[in-house]
């Protein structure tokens, strides 16, 4: 049942606006009630005008937001008066509706309003309230939804057929209501709920207590039933399925990209297992998306891989996904052209959700964020599901209507509103040593340009706290830590698994994990070369041997890029194990530059010198060692440091970052092999 979270403490002192911010913050908090991004709220209120007249306002949801988390900035004020008479039409097209309107708004500044306005406007009630409940949408998808909703509400509903949202679906509701005194509620076929009230608590409280008689209804009717005409396989043991997952999300990473790049997530939980392990899946799957917010983000219909986990394998899979995604893309450009419009552009191909039995499902998305909204958005198409065939049958919008809602212009405008894509968008990154002075300013300036980013660090806290920080600032789930020492090849091994399972793949690895060690070349202990020589050279080796198998897989090529140092071309004094290992890392880096070309995985190295700030090798004994080389303090190193260079200045890791940011850019992707220094000009490192 759907909770009433009322609260009187804290709604007891707002009043219009305020009010219906708060009542649209409750609503959108439950997803079972409100779909991410769907639905809009409205109140209708007196305010000044700039003459300082009394005029009637109507405050609605503004185009793009979400009711969960939206505040006053984000609803729509619109004159009422100049809304009204729009009800003496018969017809209005939905370009002459929003040009229309942006002329009712009393602050040019405010957000685009809502699709729905006019539905707001033409009832005439103080609040009204428009959702997407799974238990009423499952009414509204049942083909006997009509006669259900009669036995549960009896004359206190009104039952709209379904019409894409606009001016005629407005003026239907507002007749329907009209000629029905005893109305409460209004069902809009495959699409949702209308309720109303005189003040945001009664119409919270109808909105809430409406659904809740229909969950009633629902329950008592699934008592003793199977869903989804029972279970058909069996599901396969957690770890099996995260295997599994691990081996199959690069290949449908890869397949996926072909238009653009895309991540991908899994989810295999009890209720999608349940739905994808069911003998009804496959049909139930492809009738169509549930309602109209649904389709936006999950696409028509899914990829349902018919694949028995009890006999097949896990390699059996990867074919079925590399066929079942081919068909799929197929049929939706003959689905475009069949539908299209003049001047209508094709989107990306691909599906959204790939539903697999015995392991769960995998979303798609162009970011982390994207692809949890495909996935909690077919959550609510199973629980519908649920709920319409145990009602009767399930029944979806035609293809023409899914098409005419996926391309239509009032609904692209929204998903336009999102930020501009940026250099490294739909891509992940994954950082060695990312806790440390380089790694953290390599993460946030890709970042910055839109990427995810794998923070990988053998000291697991400082990469935790790194990722709270980025999540905090850049959105949940952004960046990922993963504990890594390099020179183990089972923690190399389990951070790739671990970040294939958090975003389906990789696109860019940063091999930076570092230390170093200073003393006479006769007084170089075993020790001090073994660990140079692990860190830096098989450490490397092994996370880059990861990496390019992953790539491979992928078939979307990759970059890498090698933090080197000064040292890998220019024999440092006191440095023979630091210094041997840049130069076999470097040289590591163009042979899988070699290797990699074909696949389209480019290889480059920076050369760094003397990167003290932020660094926590030079917190260790090398800043220390690397002083008495030189004959110098420890204070005295920076500054001996900036002087021996040709520019005179010192390097920050924000400088190592931007060459890592150039060299994994489209900007240079007609080079690899390459070596960048960025030394300030150290002659005697002078390539030669």
């Amino acid at each position: 049942m759907v909770q009433n979270k009322w609260d009187e403490t804290k709604a007891n002192d707002l009043n219009g606006l305020e009010s219906l911010v708060y009542r649209s913050n409750l609503l959108g908090s439950d997803r079972s009630v409100v779909n991410i991004g769907g639905g809009n709220t409205s109140t209708k209120t007196i305010e000044k005008d700039f003459k300082g007249d009394d005029i009637e306002v109507m405050w609605v949801k503004g185009s793009g937001s979400d009711l969960a988390s939206m505040k006053a900035a984000n609803f729509t004020g619109l004159k009422l008066d100049d809304i009204r008479p729009l009800l003496e039409r018969d017809t209005m097209s939905d370009e002459e509706m929003v040009e229309y309107l942006s002329h009712c708004m009393i602050d040019a500044k405010h957000p685009r309003s809502s699709i729905e306005t006019l539905l707001h406007a033409f009832l005439p009630f103080k609040q009204v309230d428009h959702t997407h409940p799974d238990a009423i949408i499952s009414i509204a998808c049942a083909d006997n939804g009509q006669e259900i909703a009669k036995e549960i509400y009896g004359d206190r509903f009104v039952w709209v057929p379904y019409i894409r949202p606009g001016f005629q679906l407005s003026k239907m509701i507002a007749e329907g209501v009209q000629n029905n005194p005893n109305a409460e509620l209004v069902i809009m076929e495959k699409h949702g709920l209308v309720t109303w009230g005189e003040t945001s608590k009664e119409s919270y409280d109808k909105t809430i207590a409406i659904i809740n008689e229909a969950e009633t209804y629902i329950e008592e009717q699934k008592a003793g039933k199977s869903l989804f005409g029972g279970a058909k396989y069996d599901t396969l043991a957690e770890e099996e399925r995260k295997n599994i997952f691990a081996e199959v999300l690069p290949v449908i990473r890869g397949q996926v990209s072909k238009d653009k790049k895309m991540l991908a997530t899994y989810t295999d939980d009890d209720k999608v297992l349940e739905f994808v392990n069911s003998h009804d899946a496959k049909e139930l799957s492809q009738i169509g998306a549930a309602c109209p917010d649904h389709l936006v983000h999950t696409k028509r219909v899914p990829l349902y891989i018919d694949w028995n986990p009890q006999v097949e394998n896990a390699e059996s899979l990867k074919e079925k996904i590399k066929e079942g995604l081919a068909v799929y893309q197929e049929e939706y450009v003959a689905y475009f052209e069949r539908n299209k419009s003049e001047g209508d552009q094709i989107v990306e191909t691909a599906p959204r959700i790939i539903l697999i039995p015995g392991l769960g499902m995998v979303n798609t998305g162009k970011s982390w964020s994207a692809a949890n909204i495909s996935e909690q958005l077919y959550h609510r198409a199973i629980a519908v599901m649920s709920g319409a065939t145990v009602l009767g049958n399930f029944v979806s919008l035609n293809e023409e209507e899914s098409y005419l809602i996926e391309y239509w212009p009032l609904e692209l405008y929204k998903l336009s509103l999102a930020p501009p894509e940026a250099e490294f968008s739909r891509q992940v990154a994954f950082v060695t040593g990312g806790a440390g002075g380089i790694g953290t300013a390599t993460a946030y300036r890709l970042l910055e340009e839109g990427a995810h980013v794998v923070v990988a660090d053998i000291n697991l806290e400082g990469a935790q706290e790194l990722v709270k920080n980025v999540n905090s600032q850049y959105g949940e789930n952004r960046a990922f830590a993963v504990k890594m020492d390099v020179t183990k090849e089972e923690e190399v091994q389990k951070g790739i698994r671990d970040s294939i399972l958090q975003y389906g793949g990789l696109d860019i690895l940063v091999n930076n994990a570092g230390l170093a060690s200073s003393s006479p070349f006769e007084e170089t202990t075993m020790d001090q070369w073994n660990l140079n020589i692990n860190v830096l050279v098989t450490g490397y080796f092994l996370v880059a041997r990861e990496v390019f198998k992953l790539m491979k897989n992928q078939e979307i090529g990759g970059n890498m890029v090698f933090i080197g140092s000064k040292n890998s071309i220019y024999a440092g004094k006191n440095a023979a194990a630091y210094s041997t290992a840049k130069a076999a890392e470097v040289h590591l880096a163009r042979t899988v530059a070699a290797d990699g070309g074909a696949l389209g995985i480019r290889v480059n190295s920076v050369l760094p010198d003397a990167v003290i700030r932020g660094s926590k090798i030079w917190d260790s004994s090398w800043k220390k060692e690397r002083a008495s080389s030189y004959g110098i303090g420890t204070d005295d190193l920076e500054e001996h440091y900036r002087k021996r260079t040709i520019l005179n200045v010192n390097i920050l890791p924000e400088d190592i970052a931007e060459s890592v940011a150039f060299l994994a850019s489209s900007k240079a992707a007609k080079t690899t092999g390459c070596m960048v220094t960025v030394d300030g000009g150290v002659a005697a490192a002078f390539t030669r």
